[in-house]
């Protein structure tokens, strides 16, 4: 599958929009796209599946290293894969655009914001494939798409100013169906503000998909995996509004080994027989109300007691807390497993990649083992005195700043999100 990276000169420069019009102009001229995103997000990629109807491919060698990047590239199939950067081209300590870049062997479409401009978008671009020789970054920035820009002179003008080398691959018209709305974590799931498709119609007609799909040139491919055995077990996961970030990897790595079954804690559902729990991070902010009446999390409690595994990532921590006050001040009771009482700030407490370490033998990892993974989380934990945790931090804030991975009876709630390739689902897996 050949691929190409549409990375933007900053953040909010409209790299999501200008992805999903790349999209659907490839479709349009017919080919097979296949979505994917550098980074650790699980917003942005919604948008992805609800436009191209296959899952989101994430691609961050901090999370998953180089080989696993690789690997989780060449899971997408199609024949044209469309990688939404990051941040800006260059922005990010350990896991930029340009690295995802580089780590595929992609050529790099830039997204330059055109709404004031138009030779200047020229020099703009010109300047951000310059740059990667000052920082010894292998990134080959081999075009220009052009976000909010208007045809006629305006177009023309851009068009005409870019250097030999630099091609034009079309525009972004600005219209108000384009726009998504954001609140605290990010943009608003795909499924609940969907672009209006008459408007990304219109944007992907100006886009010049023969071009791309030409730029386009295929990653190396790496060695598989060893995944280990089918386990014969029952997993459980939550899936809902409220447990929505789970990377499509993860869930396919729990079905490749074990029999997965979904459940809805926000919907009333009770909790499944299962040999363990994997209740992924989401929004439980949004839905505390439902969550405290949810029979799933009563039975959780008690399943927990006695010895069941149960994994909880982020929103998992929070909804295994014993209590989530929301900025409002409302104060829910949740499933009490874990000796802590959460509350919603008003701005983010975390954002980072993170690395842990193992104090102990834990459920995602053995004693001394490392896990990398992403925080992004508005919530503070005010946690018991004698509370247990099963990492140390060595990177990011974690729980307290130095630890994360709350532990009771069989429960690890941690404000980390990991990925399959860290090997954390399979060592879950088989601690069940």
């Amino acid at each position: 599958m050949n691929g190409v990276v549409l990375a933007g000169t900053a953040s909010g420069v409209g790299k999501t929009v200008a992805t999903l019009a790349v999209l659907r102009a490839l479709e349009d001229a017919g080919y097979d796209p296949r979505p994917a995103k550098a980074g650790p997000d699980f917003i942005d990629p919604s948008h992805h599946e609800a436009v191209a109807g296959t899952p989101s491919r994430t691609l961050d060698p901090w999370l998953a290293g180089e080989a696993g990047t690789r690997r989780n590239y060449h899971r997408g199939g199609g024949d044209v894969c469309v990688v939404e950067g990051m941040m800006g081209l260059y922005d990010g300590e350990v896991a930029s655009t340009a690295r995802v870049a580089s780590v595929l062997d992609l050529p790099v479409v830039l997204v330059v914001d055109a709404s004031a401009g138009m030779q200047s978008v020229a020099a703009t671009a010109l300047g951000f494939r310059e740059y990667a020789a000052e920082v010894d970054a292998d990134v080959d920035v081999a075009g220009v798409l052009a976000q909010r820009a208007h045809g006629g002179r305006h177009e023309s003008g851009i068009r005409d100013a870019l250097p030999d080398g630099l091609a034009y691959l079309g525009r972004i018209p600005p219209h108000e169906g384009l726009e998504i709305p954001d609140r605290h974590l990010g943009l608003h799931m795909g499924d609940e503000a969907p672009v209006d498709p008459g408007a990304l119609d219109g944007a992907a007609a100006h886009v010049d998909a023969e071009a791309i799909a030409a730029l386009a040139r295929e990653p190396p491919r790496p060695a598989p995996a060893d995944r280990g055995p089918p386990t014969g077990e029952r997993v459980a996961v939550a899936s809902d509004a409220a447990f929505c970030f789970a990377y499509p990897a993860t869930r396919e790595r729990l079905r490749g080994r074990a029999d997965v079954v979904t459940f809805s804690p926000v919907a009333g559902d009770d909790l499944p027989d299962c040999d363990g729990v994997y209740l992924p991070g989401g929004y439980p902010e949004l839905h505390a109300a439902e969550l405290a009446d949810s029979p799933a999390l009563d039975a959780l409690a008690e399943r927990a007691a006695d010895g069941l595994p149960v994994l909880g990532e982020c929103g998992g921590l929070l909804a295994l807390s014993e209590s989530l006050t929301t900025v409002d001040g409302d104060t829910h009771e949740l499933a009490g497993v874990l000796p802590a009482a959460v509350r919603l700030c008003e701005r983010y407490r975390a954002l980072d990649h993170v690395a842990l370490r193992a104090r102990r033998d834990a459920l995602t990892a053995s004693a001394g083992g490392t896990l990398r993974g992403h925080e992004f989380h508005y919530s503070e934990a005010d946690v018991a005195t004698d509370a247990r945790f099963a990492f140390d931090v060595e990177r990011g804030d974690g729980v307290d700043g130095s630890r994360d991975g709350l532990t009771e009876y069989r429960t690890l709630g941690t404000y980390a999100h990991v990925h399959a390739e860290s090997g954390a689902f399979d060592h879950f897996l088989d601690e069940l």
